[in-house]
């Protein structure tokens, strides 16, 4: 009897330590969501992913926010493996993942990432100085304009909005690639007419600019939006709200792209499923984050989405019966 229990005993703990551990007693796993500045709208919702991530019992995993510098910078970090998740705009994401547009990925596509969801509209908003009389996008022809800053994707936004209403660099006047502080002195101090900036509504640069009362913003025809909506996957349509900046009193129609959340596509597909689950089930958790995010909801998720799913994200949105 002795001699059979301790059989018993030996058996039962080979098979006790032949079961995978639960989630709980497992080392947590940490993985890096790339941002942005600590001052913008990509730190204070990835700050939120984060917490939402790390609190899942399930997903068992550490998730720290890392600073960069933005869209670009994001997606040279997943290259690197050195991101796991980052926020980018859909547009940059298209450009790496093709190898086209932007100088940093020509010909050098990004293939190592795969779209999660998206998350908000960033608006091109085009400021112009009232003394300049632009009125209208066609208006900018023989102006001094501000494109964005040199090898962004606000300079791309800008080239394409020119080019859907027949007008090319040259016919501009001056077209200067600035950052979006230096583009919102040369307005106001009136050594540029216009500027484009690609952000997030209520953006300090543009609300500092407009708050002259010497700036007007430009609106973009529905026809011309629509153009760009067939030649690109990644813009929809847009609106900045009435008396969103100061001396706004109607609402302006832009075309927008879409600030967007992407995984390294070597990510093991039941961390993205669950990561993903973690955040659409503590949705008012992250919309307190930042106004911004109050954009995302499961109907919106897959607005203007640029890129294959990671198999992970894409098994949460079949499971809810959200289809692209």
């Amino acid at each position: 009897m002795k001699r059979f229990s301790a059989v018993v005993l030996v058996t039962s703990l080979a098979w006790t330590l032949a079961l995978p551990s639960p989630p709980w007693a497992q080392p947590k796993r940490v993985v890096t969501i790339a941002s942005g500045a600590v001052d913008g709208v990509y730190f204070p919702i990835a700050g939120l992913m984060s917490r939402i991530a790390s609190d899942a019992k399930d997903l068992n995993v550490r998730a720290v926010v890392a600073s960069s510098g933005g869209a670009i910078a994001n997606v040279q970090l997943i290259r690197a493996g050195e991101a796991d998740f980052a926020l980018v705009q859909n547009d940059v994401a298209y450009y790496a993942f093709n190898g086209v547009a932007l100088e940093a990925f020509v010909g050098k596509p990004v293939k190592s990432m795969a779209g999660v969801f998206t998350v908000y509209p960033e608006l091109v908003h085009i400021v112009a100085t009232q003394a300049s009389g632009v009125k209208s996008i066609r208006d900018l022809k023989g102006k001094r304009v501000v494109l964005g800053p040199i090898g962004s994707g606000t300079e791309q936004n800008a080239l394409q909005i020119l080019g859907a209403h027949g007008i090319g660099e040259p016919d501009l006047r001056v077209a200067a690639r600035l950052p979006f502080t230096t583009a919102a002195e040369q307005l106001r101090s009136g050594l540029a007419d216009a500027a484009f900036f690609t952000t997030a509504l209520g953006a300090p640069a543009v609300a500092d600019a407009l708050e002259s009362g010497k700036l007007t913003l430009v609106g973009v025809a529905r026809a011309a939006t629509e153009t760009l909506e067939r030649n690109y996957p990644f813009y929809t349509s847009g609106e900045i709200p009435a008396n969103t900046y100061k001396g706004q009193e109607r609402a302006v129609a832009v075309p927008a792209v879409m600030a967007m959340l992407v995984a390294h596509a070597r990510l093991p597909d039941d961390l993205v499923y669950r990561f993903t689950r973690a955040v659409f089930d503590n949705l008012p958790q992250l919309h307190a984050a930042h106004p911004a995010a109050r954009s995302l909801t499961l109907q919106t998720a897959l607005v203007g989405m640029p890129l294959p799913l990671h198999p992970g994200a894409e098994r949460f949105f079949r499971e809810k019966g959200i289809a692209r």
